[in-house]
């Protein structure tokens, strides 16, 4: 992948916005069951990740870029929480669920990556400079 110009050009915004996809198919099968609580949370912190990652990249500083990098990893371990509330309930298999821990654990190490990149990086205004297209081994 080229240089990451936006936030739609990174790859753990994508993977994330496929959770989301995921999450909307599951809802009807929330709100069947009656979990409308549960559909909402999941729901919501699918939503945070993808979120949080494109709102922190619309920031200028790197600063404002960690912390909401940050705040998008939280709500992945939410979501990590909710794959075994959906399990629990017999809303998912243990296949499905295991897939769906990869791929969430997946977004997490690469914000996990980019945080740590961009925490030893000498740029302070992240707009100003060009963004690698990989850190260690995930690429973004």
């Amino acid at each position: 992948m080229g240089q990451a110009s936006r936030f739609e050009d990174l790859k753990m915004w994508k993977d994330a916005r496929l959770l989301c996809a995921w999450v909307a198919v599951i809802g009807g099968q929330l709100a069947e069951k009656k979990l409308f609580r549960l559909k909402d949370q999941i729901e919501g912190s699918s939503g945070s990740i993808m979120d949080n990652i494109a709102e922190g990249y619309e920031r200028t500083g790197k600063k404002e870029l960690i912390n909401f990098l940050i705040i998008a990893k939280g709500s992945a371990g939410e979501f990590r929480s909710q794959l075994y509330r959906l399990l629990d309930n017999e809303i998912i298999t243990q296949t499905e669920c295991s897939r769906q821990l990869e791929e969430v654990v997946s977004i997490s190490k690469q914000i996990t990556g980019f945080i740590k990149y961009l925490k030893s990086s000498d740029v302070e205004g992240w707009r100003f400079m060009e963004p690698p297209t990989h850190y260690g081994n995930d690429e973004i």
